[in-house]
């Protein structure tokens, strides 16, 4: 007997999916190691997210070729509520001659610089950017805190200090993050299967897809192709967990369903294909298609993301459809131990009377008053989503990102109170040389600008002090006196503001200055830390108008092809929205009134929405393509209730896996990270619990056959 397509030869039956096994356990055994790896190729520096276009791009590019290097400065300050002693000064004068010896700091130390008032005294020490920015604060801390005089407090602050605390707080991605994102699904995957075996093989699908988008993505960034950084590792291993679960457990619920029906593995392993590739393959690229939408963004941290994170996404397919399906066949019903689907058994009855269990009496309710509960759950979700106006997305200083414990946070508070606020982290002026006093006196003129220096190789401390009197001679008198350096035609120059840099009163003296001196030339740009985040700022506001609109119209698009129609994919893309909308609008009440945030980055809502709204559809695809499978055989309302009843159960699984996978982000303490995990945590729960659930399959009945308008099924049917 020639064995059909669906029955090839014994052999073949074993080989194929052997093989696959044998391909996936490689490609993890290669890329595990790779986790350790990653901050090779991992920058968090913010100026490098910016768009070459940028004016803080431009300056920090050619910050080295005045200032001799592109050092990182760090900011040593010692303080003493009563007033620093002349001992104490003689001892931080000694301990200031050690900082050169520390591995990683490049260039002369300042000495210190006793404050005003006398209490506080400060040092500059700059630290290589190309070096161990980390290993080298950390170094210095310990020297610091080691030779500080007794009652003397001791912080080192500065931009070198921020980076050191930020890279510090996203310590946790490659353990603590995974841990418990695998920890909660593994939780979620027993209550449900109530099997020891299922869940394994599905965590096991996920860390291999995992596996395989890390060693992929590493040697992308390794060859400059890509950009990584913690807040992009982060998002990715949720993701690729998130989804690659997902869509593992739409693959096991039809596996489950064929087993009842093929005595076979191999027939109901290519049964269960059939019916889950078509919905896995269209969420997936709808998730796919609306991450590469970033590509799109001026911000280079959203460009990043896009293929990063799509590259994800395409692992978590191909893992659900080749090395899931694999290592099911092999176990075979055992796999189910110890509730195993039997072959012929019956399948649980989903419509009328006799139909039990939660999703059929749902279904039945429907049915009942399908008007009225679309219409409360949407009146619902407009309801939450007047919150919206609230959301404060304007940008949050620096100080913020970090939720833990920053001693550059402490550090630059204590600052503040004894120095100019930007002290360390000056306004940086490049302009051409033949404009440099009439930049200087408009710098010097504005307000929120407290010092002026202009950068000189030649002088002793690489820059001279500049005045209302000009440019001021350093040294002795008789001396010579340093000059402005120029590097093709164009001196730079740093203004130390009044404010933190970080600060909004900061933003504001920056944006006014720039506005200033670009009435002496069009050619004057203005950097710095403050600078980088206005540009980052507004690059996040540009990126959020502009893509929205394009990710609604490509998924759209997507929806139709997949379900042949027009209106159902309109209203399913308008669901989706208005339950993000609502999202943002709890968010808002969370963000303002328990958490008291000072705010959100541009980029939240941006995430938020393309999460959201690729990941919140594929619920939605999940059940409307049951649906219309279901609606050719027996209609279309109840077409409706039976892929409702049949899709409940598996649709609310993934719903709460995904939510728990992004809540597990907030154990990353950075601002940013804890609200995409709290805003996609509930938006997802939302659309799984509300949307999906009620809203779409009320809404649908409702409407009925009239439901897959164009196509010809909505001439038929009921």
């Amino acid at each position: 007997m020639t064995p059909d397509i669906r029955s090839p030869r014994r052999w073949l039956r074993i080989a194929i999916p052997a093989v696959l096994i044998l391909l996936w356990l490689g490609v993890a055994s290669v890329g595990g190691p790779y986790f350790g790896k990653v901050d090779e190729v991992s920058s968090n520096d913010r100026t490098s997210y910016l768009p070459a276009s940028a004016d803080a791009t431009r300056v920090q590019s050619v910050l080295a070729d005045f200032a001799g290097s592109d050092a990182i400065p760090a900011v040593v300050l010692y303080v003493r509520a009563g007033g620093l002693t002349p001992a104490d000064l003689s001892a931080i004068t000694d301990a200031t001659a050690t900082f050169a010896d520390v591995e990683g700091v490049t260039g002369e130390v300042s000495p210190p610089i006793p404050s005003a008032d006398g209490a506080a005294a400060e040092v500059f020490v700059p630290i290589a950017s190309d070096g161990e920015v980390v290993n080298t604060v950390q170094h210095l801390r310990q020297d610091v805190a080691r030779s500080a005089p007794s009652g003397v407090t001791s912080y080192v602050t500065g931009p070198a200090g921020y980076t050191a605390d930020l890279v510090d707080a996203f310590g946790g991605i490659d353990g603590i993050l995974l841990l418990v994102a695998l920890l909660a699904v593994f939780l979620i995957l027993i209550v449900v299967y109530r099997s020891p075996l299922l869940p394994l093989i599905v965590l096991g699908t996920a860390m291999f897809a995992l596996c395989a988008s890390i060693l992929t993505v590493w040697w992308l960034a390794k060859a400059g192709l890509v950009q990584l950084n913690g807040q992009v590792q982060g998002i990715l291993f949720i993701l690729v967990i998130g989804a690659a679960t997902d869509y593992s457990l739409l693959y096991v619920s039809r596996y489950r369903e064929a087993l009842r029906d093929n005595e076979r593995r191999w027939t109901a392993t290519w049964t269960a294909l059939k019916g889950a590739w078509e919905p896995i393959l269209a969420s997936g690229g709808t998730v796919i298609v609306g991450l590469l939408c970033l590509l799109l963004s001026d911000l280079n941290s959203n460009k990043a993301l896009g293929p990063v994170a799509a590259i994800g996404i395409g692992f978590s397919l191909l893992a659900a459809l080749t090395f899931l399906p694999s290592l099911l066949m092999a176990a075979g019903r055992v796999a189910f131990w110890p509730v195993r689907p039997r072959f012929g058994s019956a399948h649980p009855v989903l419509t009328g009377a006799e139909a039990t269990g939660l999703w059929p009496r749902l279904a039945r309710g429907i049915s009942k008053r399908p008007r009225l509960i679309w219409v409360v759950c949407t009146l619902a979700l407009l309801a939450a989503s007047v919150g919206v106006l609230q959301f404060q997305a304007s940008g949050v200083p620096q100080s913020d990102l970090i939720l833990s414990a920053s001693q550059a946070r402490d550090g630059q508070a204590a600052l503040g109170e004894h120095y100019a606020g930007g002290s360390g982290s000056p306004a940086v002026i490049l302009g051409p040389q033949s404009r440099l006093d009439d930049i200087a006196q408009v710098a010097l003129d504005s307000d929120g600008i407290n010092s002026l220096t202009v950068l000189s190789k030649d002088s002793p401390s690489g820059s001279l002090p500049v005045t209302d009197a000009g440019i001021q001679p350093v040294g002795p008198p008789g001396t010579p006196a340093g000059s402005p350096t120029v590097v093709d035609g164009e001196v730079m120059l740093q203004a130390t503001l009044t404010d933190a840099a970080d600060s909004m009163a900061a933003e504001h003296t920056v944006r006014s200055l720039r506005t200033a001196l670009h009435q002496v030339s069009d050619s004057v740009r203005v950097g710095g830390v403050t600078a980088t985040a206005i540009d980052s700022n507004d690059a996040s506001i540009h990126d959020r108008n502009l893509i929205i609109p394009i990710v609604l119209a490509v998924i759209l698009v997507i929806l139709m092809l997949l379900l042949r129609s027009v209106l159902a994919p309109v209203l399913l893309v308008l669901s989706v929205v208005v339950s993000f909308a609502a999202s943002l609008g709890v968010a808002a009440f969370v963000f303002n009134g328990i958490f008291d945030f000072p705010g959100a980055d541009p980029a939240v809502p941006l995430y938020g929405f393309v999460f959201l709204v690729a990941l919140g559809i594929d619920y939605n695809i999940f059940l409307m393509t049951r649906v219309r499978e279901e609606s050719l055989l027996h209609g279309t309302r109840q077409g409706i209730l039976r892929g409702l009843a049949v899709t409940g159960g598996v649709i609310t699984s993934a719903g709460l896996v995904l939510a728990a996978t992004f809540a597990a982000l907030s154990v990353i303490p950075i601002l940013f990270l804890v609200q995409i995990a709290f805003i996609v945590a509930f938006g997802v729960l939302l659309d799984t619990l509300l949307v999906r659930s009620l809203l779409i399959p009320a809404l649908s009945y409702d409407i009925g056959r009239a439901i897959w308008w164009p196509s010809r099924l909505s001439r038929s049917g009921g």
